[in-house]
């Protein structure tokens, strides 16, 4: 089968990459695990040898799917549908591991979508996604650093991080023109209380879509009275986005939802 162009199939092809990529989730016998975007199945073959109690796999391309299901039986069960139709919807006794070489076109809108999700440490335990190395830089980035951005802001509320290893192109078919990277994505039993997640995605947009700029304008967007603000939160409006901690992000999103 020649991968969809449309739906970002990469295939990974490196059987002792696939077992690395597994090993580092740590399956028991009693694990549940949701795999996203099986595609042939490879990395599904090496989480089976794990024999976890149950696999679930999310296909969003039909055919792929009825492949899945002729390859593996009742030894899987197989969704067809998008993850971000479904992600939602699952609803386990104990918190699930994740695995997924996720799309490169979509990644990052799959996981602010996860991570926007209620009681997300009561529905998943842990995510080992295999990322584009440009993005998984930009979701485990410091603050004071140029990779440091909206998605290092939204996942570090909910979940502590880590990248494990960088991936060549050419473990994948077809050969990608970027390298990959692992992260491990853990999510966090204690968060700071936000009323809405889609507020805190709102500010970290406005601030970052002008990242060169200081942030007195994006801090004037939101605010009528930013100079009050500003003095409250003890913020310089001469910094940029990316010199401010993900802990001021957060009161600011506070403050924000105070007036509206």
């Amino acid at each position: 089968m020649k991968p969809k162009k449309s739906l970002g199939q990469n295939f990974i092809n490196d059987t002792n990459l696939l077992s690395k990529i597994v090993d580092d989730g740590k399956i028991s016998t009693n694990d549940t695990i949701l795999e996203i975007g099986p595609g042939k199945g490879s990395l599904t073959n090496e989480i089976l040898k794990k024999k976890p109690k149950k696999l679930i796999v999310v296909e969003k391309d039909k055919f792929l799917s009825n492949e899945l299901k002729e390859k593996f039986g009742q030894r899987i069960e197989v969704i067809n549908n998008d993850i971000l139709k479904c992600y939602h919807n699952f609803n386990f006794k104990k918190p699930i591991k994740v695995f997924g070489n996720l799309p490169y076109n979509i990644s990052t809108k799959i996981l602010t979508s996860i991570i926007k999700l209620e009681n997300l440490n009561k529905i998943f335990s842990e995510f080992i996604f295999v990322f584009q190395k440009e993005v998984a830089e930009r979701i485990v980035a410091k603050f004071n650093t140029k990779q440091y951005g909206r998605i290092s802001i939204l996942s570090s509320w909910k979940m502590n991080k880590s990248k494990i290893f960088d991936i060549s192109p050419k473990s994948f078919y077809p050969i990608p023109k970027v390298w990959s990277s692992l992260v491990v994505l853990k999510p966090k039993n204690k968060i700071e209380h936000i009323k809405n997640s889609k507020n805190l995605e709102y500010i970290t947009n406005t601030f970052f879509s002008q990242r060169r700029k200081m942030i007195r304008k994006p801090m004037k967007q939101l605010f009528k009275n930013y100079n009050d603000v500003a003095e409250n939160l003890n913020i310089n409006l001469n910094l940029r986005p990316q010199n401010l901690k993900i802990s001021t992000y957060i009161e600011i999103c506070k403050y924000f939802e105070k007036l509206t």
